[in-house]
């Protein structure tokens, strides 16, 4: 595994906090109605991807994930001004605005979505990795899901294809406790979410994605063993939100104790006491970081405020072929 540094811990902090700054960020513009519709953010869940994209070959990886999925492909290397941008619908997003907030995508960068349909990228997520097997690219395919969506009936299929045709494809669920509302507790006899790969003969286990340490290790492990032919892995990483499902969320089905606990190991802390307990850098040195994230959020809010609204045109030239299809009602 490539080694952790002084300057891994450095950037996991600064690259956490700004995930964490611009999640919040959009919340506030949320309530202002800047962003219309659902609304899921990733806070407390940092570590799994600062731990991820330690490890990843950003030259041929890919990554795909559900509707959670704001700061994936910022650190896939998307502009985060154009991310946050489509969540205001306006043209200069990554979509011109046509996605939102559950359809970030980027081709470009290796980011397959954003899907708003529960469990409906874990069967494309084995399709991206067979493509990477059949045209012998070298590439890993990360697949991440929810804890809801390890229920689905999708899962097993794809489970069954993937070590069949032995395909590179790492199945991580992002296990925050919680489908929605209903805990891990209520949706089966058991929590240990990974045992659903020994059925499969697959390698599986959980991690500790409190700490991109143990994720990095973890996933480090994963792609060596789908890169160099192992085939696939089934990781559960267990982690916590600290918002709602979604800002439509009131939470009722956790208490206020049960988050304050798990606010103690947040990630974003823990990086940052050690960074400062092993003089990595000063509090001072701290702070100018804190200053740089705030002011590339900032950024980021004013790209998205002042760009424009794509043309109505544009949602009939990406469902029509023609720009002038004769049914097309262009004075809408």
């Amino acid at each position: 595994m490539k080694k952790i540094t002084k300057k891994t811990y450095l950037k996991w902090y600064e690259d956490m906090l700004f995930w964490r700054k611009f999640e919040d960020k959009l919340a506030q513009v949320y309530i202002q109605q800047k962003v219309r519709g659902f609304l899921h953010l990733y806070n407390g869940q940092e570590a799994i991807l600062a731990g991820a994209l330690h490890v990843m070959d950003l030259e041929k990886d890919k990554m795909i994930t559900a509707y959670r999925n704001h700061v994936q492909p910022i650190g896939m290397g998307v502009d985060p001004k154009r991310v946050m941008a489509e969540l205001y619908g306006k043209g200069t997003g990554t979509s011109q605005g046509l996605g939102g907030s559950m359809h970030i995508f980027s081709k470009e960068h290796g980011f397959y979505g954003g899907h708003g349909i529960v469990g409906g990228q874990i069967p494309l997520g084995a399709g991206i990795a067979f493509a990477d097997k059949y045209f012998k690219t070298g590439g890993v395919t990360l697949c991440f899901l929810g804890d809801g969506a390890a229920r689905q009936g999708s899962l097993h299929e794809t489970f069954n294809m993937a070590m069949n045709w032995n395909l590179p494809v790492v199945f991580c669920v992002e296990n925050n406790g919680y489908a929605m509302g209903t805990s891990v507790s209520r949706t089966a006899n058991h929590d240990d979410i990974w045992k659903l790969g020994l059925g499969y003969e697959m390698p599986c286990g959980p991690v500790d994605a409190m700490k991109p340490e143990k994720v990095a290790e973890a996933l480090d492990e994963a792609i060596d063993r789908a890169r160099s032919g192992g085939g696939p892995t089934f990781l559960d990483l267990k982690t916590y939100r600290y918002r709602g499902h979604s800002m439509s969320d009131a939470q009722k089905y956790r208490t206020k104790d049960e988050v304050e606990e798990y606010q103690k190991i947040d990630p974003i802390t823990q990086v940052k006491e050690l960074i400062l307990e092993k003089k990595y850098a000063t509090e001072d040195e701290v702070k100018s970081m804190d200053k740089r994230v705030k002011d590339k959020v900032k950024e980021c809010e004013k790209f998205a405020d002042e760009s424009d609204f794509p043309d109505k045109n544009v949602m009939y030239d990406v469902v029509y072929e023609q720009d002038d299809y004769p049914f097309i009602p262009h004075k809408l």
